[in-house]
Protein backbone atom coordinates (compact mmCIF):
# COMPACT_ATOMS: atom_id res chain seq x y z
CA UNK A 1 0.00 0.00 0.00
CA UNK A 2 1.32 3.46 -0.94
CA UNK A 3 2.44 5.67 1.90
CA UNK A 4 -0.06 8.40 2.80
CA UNK A 5 2.24 11.42 2.60
CA UNK A 6 -0.56 13.95 2.91
CA UNK A 7 -2.34 12.19 5.79
CA UNK A 8 0.78 11.54 7.87
CA UNK A 9 1.04 13.58 11.08
CA UNK A 10 4.70 14.43 11.84
CA UNK A 11 6.14 13.40 15.17
CA UNK A 12 8.02 15.57 17.61
CA UNK A 13 7.84 18.65 19.80
CA UNK A 14 9.57 21.14 17.52
CA UNK A 15 7.13 23.87 16.56
CA UNK A 16 7.04 24.68 12.87
CA UNK A 17 5.81 27.92 11.33
CA UNK A 18 2.50 28.38 9.54
CA UNK A 19 4.58 28.82 6.38
CA UNK A 20 6.07 25.35 6.79
CA UNK A 21 2.77 23.71 7.73
CA UNK A 22 0.99 25.34 4.77
CA UNK A 23 3.52 24.49 2.09
CA UNK A 24 4.51 20.96 3.15
CA UNK A 25 1.19 19.35 2.08
CA UNK A 26 1.14 21.51 -1.04
CA UNK A 27 4.57 20.12 -1.98
CA UNK A 28 3.34 16.55 -1.52
CA UNK A 29 0.29 17.27 -3.65
CA UNK A 30 2.31 18.92 -6.43
CA UNK A 31 4.91 16.15 -6.32
CA UNK A 32 2.19 13.59 -6.98
CA UNK A 33 0.39 15.64 -9.61
CA UNK A 34 3.60 16.51 -11.50
CA UNK A 35 4.79 12.90 -11.59
CA UNK A 36 7.91 13.28 -9.46
CA UNK A 37 6.78 10.48 -7.14
CA UNK A 38 6.59 8.12 -10.12
CA UNK A 39 9.81 9.34 -11.78
CA UNK A 40 12.14 9.34 -8.76
CA UNK A 41 12.91 6.27 -6.65
CA UNK A 42 15.31 5.19 -3.93
CA UNK A 43 18.74 6.58 -3.19
CA UNK A 44 21.21 4.63 -5.33
CA UNK A 45 24.54 6.28 -4.55
CA UNK A 46 26.26 8.76 -2.29
CA UNK A 47 29.05 10.95 -3.68
CA UNK A 48 32.10 12.22 -1.79
CA UNK A 49 35.17 14.15 -2.93
CA UNK A 50 38.56 14.13 -1.20
CA UNK A 51 41.83 15.95 -1.65
CA UNK A 52 44.30 14.74 -4.33
CA UNK A 53 46.40 11.85 -3.12
CA UNK A 54 44.04 10.77 -0.32
CA UNK A 55 41.57 8.44 -2.01
CA UNK A 56 43.42 5.24 -1.07
CA UNK A 57 43.70 6.32 2.57
CA UNK A 58 39.99 7.18 2.45
CA UNK A 59 39.13 3.74 1.09
CA UNK A 60 41.20 2.10 3.83
CA UNK A 61 39.09 4.06 6.33
CA UNK A 62 35.91 2.93 4.62
CA UNK A 63 37.05 -0.71 4.65
CA UNK A 64 37.81 -0.60 8.37
CA UNK A 65 34.83 1.49 9.49
CA UNK A 66 31.98 0.70 7.06
CA UNK A 67 30.70 -2.20 4.93
CA UNK A 68 31.87 -0.55 1.67
CA UNK A 69 34.36 -2.36 -0.57
CA UNK A 70 36.09 -1.24 -3.77
CA UNK A 71 34.57 -2.44 -7.04
CA UNK A 72 36.28 -0.44 -9.81
CA UNK A 73 38.29 2.72 -10.55
CA UNK A 74 38.17 5.12 -13.49
CA UNK A 75 40.00 8.22 -14.68
CA UNK A 76 38.16 11.10 -16.31
CA UNK A 77 39.05 14.53 -17.63
CA UNK A 78 39.51 16.13 -14.21
CA UNK A 79 39.08 13.35 -11.60
CA UNK A 80 39.76 9.80 -10.58
CA UNK A 81 36.66 7.90 -9.51
CA UNK A 82 36.42 4.91 -7.22
CA UNK A 83 33.13 3.01 -6.98
CA UNK A 84 32.42 1.06 -3.78
CA UNK A 85 29.54 -1.20 -2.79
CA UNK A 86 28.12 -2.74 0.34
CA UNK A 87 25.02 -4.76 -0.61
CA UNK A 88 23.41 -4.63 -4.07
CA UNK A 89 20.14 -3.14 -2.81
CA UNK A 90 21.89 -0.44 -0.74
CA UNK A 91 23.34 2.82 -2.14
CA UNK A 92 26.75 2.58 -3.78
CA UNK A 93 29.50 5.08 -2.94
CA UNK A 94 31.33 7.15 -5.54
CA UNK A 95 34.60 8.62 -4.31
CA UNK A 96 36.03 11.45 -6.43
CA UNK A 97 39.60 12.73 -6.33
CA UNK A 98 40.79 15.69 -8.45
CA UNK A 99 43.78 14.94 -10.65
CA UNK A 100 45.41 18.25 -9.70
CA UNK A 101 45.84 20.23 -6.49
CA UNK A 102 45.15 23.30 -8.61
CA UNK A 103 41.66 22.17 -9.64
CA UNK A 104 39.18 24.92 -8.68
CA UNK A 105 35.40 24.65 -8.40
CA UNK A 106 32.49 25.28 -6.04
CA UNK A 107 33.90 22.93 -3.39
CA UNK A 108 37.29 24.62 -3.16
CA UNK A 109 35.72 28.06 -3.17
CA UNK A 110 33.26 27.31 -0.37
CA UNK A 111 35.77 25.35 1.75
CA UNK A 112 38.17 28.27 1.78
CA UNK A 113 35.48 30.49 3.27
CA UNK A 114 35.55 28.65 6.61
CA UNK A 115 38.46 28.36 9.09
CA UNK A 116 38.30 24.61 9.76
CA UNK A 117 37.72 23.43 6.20
CA UNK A 118 40.54 25.39 4.53
CA UNK A 119 43.16 22.74 5.21
CA UNK A 120 41.28 20.23 3.02
CA UNK A 121 39.98 22.45 0.22
CA UNK A 122 38.80 19.65 -2.07
CA UNK A 123 37.13 17.44 0.56
CA UNK A 124 33.38 17.50 0.88
CA UNK A 125 30.31 15.32 0.91
CA UNK A 126 28.72 16.15 -2.45
CA UNK A 127 25.24 14.63 -2.33
CA UNK A 128 23.13 11.64 -3.27
CA UNK A 129 21.94 10.16 -6.56
CA UNK A 130 18.38 8.83 -6.77
CA UNK A 131 17.03 6.26 -9.19
CA UNK A 132 15.23 8.05 -11.98
CA UNK A 133 13.12 6.77 -14.86
CA UNK A 134 13.78 9.75 -17.14
CA UNK A 135 16.28 12.52 -16.41
CA UNK A 136 14.85 14.99 -18.92
CA UNK A 137 11.34 14.55 -17.54
CA UNK A 138 12.66 15.27 -14.04
CA UNK A 139 14.60 18.29 -15.30
CA UNK A 140 11.59 19.75 -17.10
CA UNK A 141 9.25 19.14 -14.19
CA UNK A 142 11.50 20.50 -11.46
CA UNK A 143 12.76 23.48 -13.46
CA UNK A 144 9.11 24.55 -13.62
CA UNK A 145 9.30 24.50 -9.81
CA UNK A 146 12.42 26.74 -9.71
CA UNK A 147 14.92 23.92 -9.09
CA UNK A 148 18.25 24.74 -10.79
CA UNK A 149 20.33 22.09 -12.56
CA UNK A 150 23.86 22.00 -13.90
CA UNK A 151 24.43 22.34 -17.66
CA UNK A 152 27.47 21.46 -19.76
CA UNK A 153 29.98 24.28 -19.95
CA UNK A 154 28.77 25.84 -16.69
CA UNK A 155 30.55 23.58 -14.20
CA UNK A 156 34.24 22.73 -13.83
CA UNK A 157 33.73 19.03 -13.02
CA UNK A 158 32.08 17.41 -16.07
CA UNK A 159 30.85 14.51 -13.93
CA UNK A 160 27.80 16.59 -12.98
CA UNK A 161 26.65 16.81 -16.59
CA UNK A 162 27.75 13.46 -18.00
CA UNK A 163 25.28 11.35 -19.96
CA UNK A 164 23.07 9.44 -17.57
CA UNK A 165 23.44 11.93 -14.71
CA UNK A 166 21.39 14.95 -13.72
CA UNK A 167 22.53 17.09 -10.79
CA UNK A 168 21.06 20.12 -9.11
CA UNK A 169 23.26 23.07 -8.33
CA UNK A 170 24.41 23.07 -4.68
CA UNK A 171 21.61 24.01 -2.32
CA UNK A 172 21.75 27.54 -0.91
CA UNK A 173 20.57 26.07 2.42
CA UNK A 174 22.70 22.93 2.80
CA UNK A 175 25.47 23.08 0.18
CA UNK A 176 24.48 19.55 -0.91
CA UNK A 177 23.44 18.42 -4.39
CA UNK A 178 20.66 16.04 -5.43
CA UNK A 179 21.41 13.80 -8.39
CA UNK A 180 19.24 11.58 -10.58
CA UNK A 181 20.15 8.69 -12.86
CA UNK A 182 18.57 5.68 -14.61
CA UNK A 183 21.92 3.84 -14.67
CA UNK A 184 22.73 0.55 -12.93
CA UNK A 185 25.00 1.42 -10.00
CA UNK A 186 25.79 -2.25 -9.45
CA UNK A 187 27.51 -2.22 -12.87
CA UNK A 188 30.24 0.44 -12.50
CA UNK A 189 31.34 0.14 -16.12
CA UNK A 190 27.90 1.38 -17.20
CA UNK A 191 28.31 4.69 -15.38
CA UNK A 192 30.62 6.28 -17.95
CA UNK A 193 33.06 7.66 -15.40
CA UNK A 194 36.10 7.42 -17.70
CA UNK A 195 38.78 4.90 -18.57
CA UNK A 196 39.01 1.99 -16.19
CA UNK A 197 42.32 1.47 -14.39
CA UNK A 198 43.67 -0.99 -11.86
CA UNK A 199 45.03 -0.07 -8.46
CA UNK A 200 48.75 -0.64 -8.00
CA UNK A 201 49.82 -3.77 -6.09
CA UNK A 202 50.81 -1.56 -3.14
CA UNK A 203 47.44 0.18 -3.11
CA UNK A 204 45.57 -3.11 -3.37
CA UNK A 205 47.66 -4.52 -0.52
CA UNK A 206 46.52 -1.68 1.73
CA UNK A 207 42.87 -2.42 0.95
CA UNK A 208 43.42 -6.17 1.43
CA UNK A 209 44.96 -5.54 4.86
CA UNK A 210 41.99 -3.39 5.86
CA UNK A 211 39.60 -6.09 4.62
CA UNK A 212 41.54 -8.71 6.59
CA UNK A 213 41.15 -6.61 9.75
CA UNK A 214 37.40 -6.27 9.23
CA UNK A 215 37.01 -10.02 8.68
CA UNK A 216 39.38 -11.33 11.34
CA UNK A 217 38.17 -8.93 14.03
CA UNK A 218 34.52 -9.74 13.41
CA UNK A 219 33.67 -6.08 12.84
CA UNK A 220 32.86 -6.38 9.14
CA UNK A 221 30.00 -8.83 9.48
CA UNK A 222 28.24 -6.59 12.02
CA UNK A 223 28.20 -3.39 9.91
CA UNK A 224 25.03 -3.40 7.81
CA UNK A 225 24.66 -0.18 5.83
CA UNK A 226 23.89 3.54 6.01
CA UNK A 227 21.09 4.23 8.48
CA UNK A 228 20.92 8.00 8.05
CA UNK A 229 23.00 11.04 7.18
CA UNK A 230 22.87 14.41 8.93
CA UNK A 231 23.56 17.88 7.52
CA UNK A 232 24.10 20.87 9.80
CA UNK A 233 22.62 24.17 8.72
CA UNK A 234 21.79 27.61 10.12
CA UNK A 235 18.72 28.21 12.27
CA UNK A 236 16.94 30.40 9.72
CA UNK A 237 17.41 27.82 6.93
CA UNK A 238 15.86 24.82 8.69
CA UNK A 239 12.37 24.88 7.21
CA UNK A 240 13.54 26.01 3.77
CA UNK A 241 16.08 23.16 3.59
CA UNK A 242 13.45 20.56 4.45
CA UNK A 243 10.87 21.86 1.98
CA UNK A 244 13.46 22.14 -0.79
CA UNK A 245 14.52 18.53 -0.23
CA UNK A 246 10.92 17.31 -0.17
CA UNK A 247 10.32 19.07 -3.49
CA UNK A 248 13.08 17.06 -5.16
CA UNK A 249 12.63 13.48 -3.88
CA UNK A 250 9.76 11.26 -2.67
CA UNK A 251 10.60 11.52 1.04
CA UNK A 252 8.33 12.76 3.83
CA UNK A 253 8.92 14.89 6.90
CA UNK A 254 8.95 12.26 9.68
CA UNK A 255 9.22 14.81 12.50
CA UNK A 256 11.40 17.16 14.49
CA UNK A 257 12.45 17.28 18.12
CA UNK A 258 13.97 20.03 20.22
CA UNK A 259 17.25 19.09 21.84
CA UNK A 260 16.95 21.77 24.50
CA UNK A 261 20.25 21.07 26.26
CA UNK A 262 22.11 21.72 23.02
CA UNK A 263 19.90 24.60 21.81
CA UNK A 264 19.13 22.75 18.57
CA UNK A 265 16.56 20.63 16.77
CA UNK A 266 16.85 17.38 14.85
CA UNK A 267 14.65 17.17 11.75
CA UNK A 268 14.15 13.78 10.11
CA UNK A 269 12.99 12.97 6.58
CA UNK A 270 12.38 9.40 5.45
CA UNK A 271 11.45 7.47 2.33
CA UNK A 272 7.86 6.28 2.70
CA UNK A 273 8.08 3.48 0.12
CA UNK A 274 10.52 1.27 2.05
CA UNK A 275 10.51 -0.63 5.34
CA UNK A 276 14.29 -0.54 5.83
CA UNK A 277 16.02 2.86 5.89
CA UNK A 278 19.25 1.28 4.62
CA UNK A 279 17.59 0.87 1.21
CA UNK A 280 17.21 4.66 0.95
CA UNK A 281 18.71 6.27 4.06
CA UNK A 282 16.97 8.96 6.08
CA UNK A 283 18.08 12.56 5.57
CA UNK A 284 18.44 14.59 8.76
CA UNK A 285 18.87 18.34 9.08
CA UNK A 286 20.13 19.80 12.35
CA UNK A 287 19.94 23.49 13.19
CA UNK A 288 20.25 25.84 16.13
CA UNK A 289 17.06 27.05 17.77
CA UNK A 290 18.53 30.52 18.29
CA UNK A 291 21.33 31.89 16.10
CA UNK A 292 24.62 32.96 17.61
CA UNK A 293 23.98 36.70 17.55
CA UNK A 294 20.81 36.26 19.64
CA UNK A 295 22.12 33.35 21.69
CA UNK A 296 24.85 35.67 22.98
CA UNK A 297 22.22 37.15 25.32
CA UNK A 298 21.61 33.75 26.92
CA UNK A 299 24.99 32.06 26.37
CA UNK A 300 23.46 28.64 25.84
CA UNK A 301 25.40 25.83 24.12
CA UNK A 302 25.24 25.97 20.33
CA UNK A 303 27.47 23.22 18.90
CA UNK A 304 25.33 22.91 15.77
CA UNK A 305 25.75 26.51 14.69
CA UNK A 306 29.37 26.43 15.84
CA UNK A 307 30.00 23.67 13.31
CA UNK A 308 28.41 25.71 10.52
CA UNK A 309 30.40 28.81 11.44
CA UNK A 310 33.63 26.81 11.39
CA UNK A 311 33.06 24.35 8.52
CA UNK A 312 30.14 25.81 6.56
CA UNK A 313 26.77 24.28 5.79
CA UNK A 314 27.60 20.68 5.00
CA UNK A 315 27.12 17.03 5.86
CA UNK A 316 28.20 16.41 9.45
CA UNK A 317 27.97 12.64 9.88
CA UNK A 318 26.92 9.41 8.23
CA UNK A 319 25.47 6.72 10.49
CA UNK A 320 26.16 3.02 9.97
CA UNK A 321 23.70 0.55 11.47
CA UNK A 322 25.22 -2.20 13.59
CA UNK A 323 23.46 -5.57 13.66
CA UNK A 324 21.45 -5.89 16.84
CA UNK A 325 22.56 -8.58 19.26
CA UNK A 326 24.93 -9.62 22.02
CA UNK A 327 28.50 -10.38 21.06
CA UNK A 328 29.81 -12.11 24.18
CA UNK A 329 29.15 -12.01 27.91
CA UNK A 330 26.25 -9.61 27.40
CA UNK A 331 28.31 -7.07 25.45
CA UNK A 332 26.20 -5.44 22.76
CA UNK A 333 27.47 -5.59 19.21
CA UNK A 334 28.04 -1.83 18.99
CA UNK A 335 30.25 -1.94 22.10
CA UNK A 336 32.27 -4.75 20.55
CA UNK A 337 32.62 -2.88 17.23
CA UNK A 338 33.79 0.29 18.95
CA UNK A 339 36.23 -1.62 21.14
CA UNK A 340 37.77 -3.36 18.14
CA UNK A 341 38.05 -0.13 16.17
CA UNK A 342 39.65 1.64 19.14
CA UNK A 343 42.27 -1.11 19.31
CA UNK A 344 42.90 -0.49 15.63
CA UNK A 345 43.53 3.17 16.43
CA UNK A 346 40.24 4.71 15.30
CA UNK A 347 39.54 7.73 17.56
CA UNK A 348 36.08 8.29 19.02
CA UNK A 349 34.29 11.16 20.72
CA UNK A 350 33.38 10.38 24.35
CA UNK A 351 31.71 6.98 24.81
CA UNK A 352 28.78 4.90 23.64
CA UNK A 353 25.51 6.50 24.77
CA UNK A 354 22.18 4.83 25.43
CA UNK A 355 21.27 1.54 27.00
CA UNK A 356 20.03 -1.72 25.50
CA UNK A 357 18.77 -4.01 28.22
CA UNK A 358 15.39 -5.71 27.98
CA UNK A 359 13.46 -2.84 26.39
CA UNK A 360 13.70 -1.39 22.85
CA UNK A 361 16.29 1.38 22.78
CA UNK A 362 19.33 2.74 20.96
CA UNK A 363 23.06 2.67 21.54
CA UNK A 364 25.13 5.16 19.55
CA UNK A 365 28.56 6.75 19.29
CA UNK A 366 30.41 9.26 17.09
CA UNK A 367 33.90 8.76 15.72
CA UNK A 368 36.11 11.80 15.43
CA UNK A 369 36.15 13.65 12.12
CA UNK A 370 37.95 11.83 9.33
CA UNK A 371 41.00 13.81 8.29
CA UNK A 372 40.23 12.80 4.70
CA UNK A 373 36.46 13.34 4.35
CA UNK A 374 35.82 15.69 7.32
CA UNK A 375 32.88 13.41 8.11
CA UNK A 376 32.05 11.78 11.42
CA UNK A 377 31.00 8.13 11.32
CA UNK A 378 28.21 7.27 13.70
CA UNK A 379 27.47 3.72 14.82
CA UNK A 380 23.91 2.96 15.87
CA UNK A 381 22.44 -0.28 17.18
CA UNK A 382 18.64 -0.39 17.21
CA UNK A 383 17.99 -2.81 20.03
CA UNK A 384 15.00 -5.15 20.40
CA UNK A 385 13.11 -3.79 17.41
CA UNK A 386 13.27 -0.14 18.47
CA UNK A 387 10.66 1.52 16.24
CA UNK A 388 11.47 5.20 16.77
CA UNK A 389 14.24 7.01 15.00
CA UNK A 390 16.32 8.45 17.85
CA UNK A 391 16.19 9.42 21.52
CA UNK A 392 16.60 13.01 22.65
CA UNK A 393 19.05 12.11 25.43
CA UNK A 394 21.34 10.25 23.01
CA UNK A 395 21.30 13.08 20.48
CA UNK A 396 22.09 15.65 23.18
CA UNK A 397 25.10 13.62 24.35
CA UNK A 398 26.41 13.06 20.82
CA UNK A 399 25.95 16.71 19.87
CA UNK A 400 27.80 17.87 22.97
CA UNK A 401 30.69 15.48 22.32
CA UNK A 402 31.05 16.62 18.71
CA UNK A 403 30.85 20.28 19.70
CA UNK A 404 33.84 19.96 22.00
CA UNK A 405 35.88 18.68 19.05
CA UNK A 406 34.83 21.34 16.52
CA UNK A 407 35.97 24.55 18.17
CA UNK A 408 37.95 27.36 16.61
CA UNK A 409 39.74 29.76 18.95
CA UNK A 410 39.55 33.25 17.51
CA UNK A 411 40.09 36.38 19.57
CA UNK A 412 37.81 36.13 22.59
CA UNK A 413 35.23 33.96 20.85
CA UNK A 414 36.00 30.28 21.37
CA UNK A 415 33.55 28.32 19.25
Amino acid sequence: MAFDYEGYEPKGDKKNSDFFNDFRPQIYERRKASGIEDLVGNMRAVVLQVDPGTSIATMVELYEMTPYRHSASYIGATHRFHVLHSRPAFPALILMEPLSEGFEEYITRVNRMYPLSRATPHSRYVGEIYQCANNEAVRGTLEDQAVRFEYQGEVENPFYTEDGFLFTMPSDFTGNRVGYSPLDFNDPDSLGLGGRFELTPAEQALLDAAADFAESSGVGELLLGIDHMATRILAADREDAILEFLTQVPYYFWGAYNIADMNSSTNVNRNGSIMDDKLSPAKVFTANNTPSFVNSFENRPMPTETFVRNYGRRMHHIAIEVQDGDHAAGEKNVDFVVGALKEKGVPFLAHVVGECKDEPNLKQIFSKHSKNTILITEYVERCHGFDGFFTKDNVAALTEAAGQDEQFKHGQVFD
